[in-house]
């Protein structure tokens, strides 16, 4: 019987070239590929929403976002990703399927979508600029805060948007989750909106 040997990559390791990009001089954008992260999606029964926001506020200390909103519990953060449904990202294996099995089995269907999804970090000075080529979405800081989600699209592309803590520079991250067949056609996109300004590239474990 042949034996087969599963090699996980990211499917931004072809197109992801670490250093700088475009423009030369001060960077504008910082583009980070975030790896290694546990996403779950939680979706509510029909007629268990209360339940299962019941169920999250127990595990996570937190209320459920109801509205496109993320949320920051201890170790996780929690995502809206459409009525009655959210995103549970972290890192560790501590909020897996497996894990959150127990709280949510009586009101929710679970789905990891650890290896389905492809999570990018945008951050710096352009990092608004360049994103709005690329989004409907008002990403003025008065209209989307720190906590701002939604569930968008980026050149054709469905995503999911949410805007994380200030960097230590004061820039506004926005974070980016993609299908992760369609995460290099938007990486290249991306890169393509930012020359202009100058890109640092990276990959990272760091949930930002």
């Amino acid at each position: 019987m042949a034996e087969f040997s599963w090699d996980i990559r990211s499917p931004l390791e072809r197109a992801l070239v670490s250093g700088a990009y475009g423009a030369r001089g001060d960077a504008g954008v910082l583009l980070a590929e975030i790896r290694n992260f546990d996403l779950v999606q939680v979706m509510a029964r029909r007629g268990k929403a209360a339940d299962m926001a019941k169920a999250a506020k127990g595990r996570f200390g937190v209320a459920a976002p109801e509205t496109p909103n993320a949320i920051a519990a201890a170790d996780a953060t929690l995502i809206w990703s459409g009525p009655d449904q959210f995103f549970v990202l972290s890192k560790g294996g501590k909020h897996g399927t497996g894990a959150l099995a127990p709280a949510f089995a009586a009101s929710t269907s679970l789905s990891d979508q650890s290896h389905a999804r492809v999570l990018i970090s945008v951050s710096g000075a352009k990092a608004r600029a360049m994103l709005a080529k690329l989004s409907s979405i008002d990403l003025h800081p008065d209209t989307f805060a720190v906590g701002t989600a939604a569930a968008t699209s980026m050149d054709h592309t469905s995503v999911t948007l949410w805007r994380g803590n200030d960097g230590a520079d004061g820039s506004a991250v926005f974070n980016v989750l993609v299908f992760a067949t369609f995460a290099e056609s938007l990486w290249h996109t991306m890169l393509d909106s930012a020359a202009e300004y100058g890109v640092n590239i990276e990959h990272s474990e760091e949930l930002t």
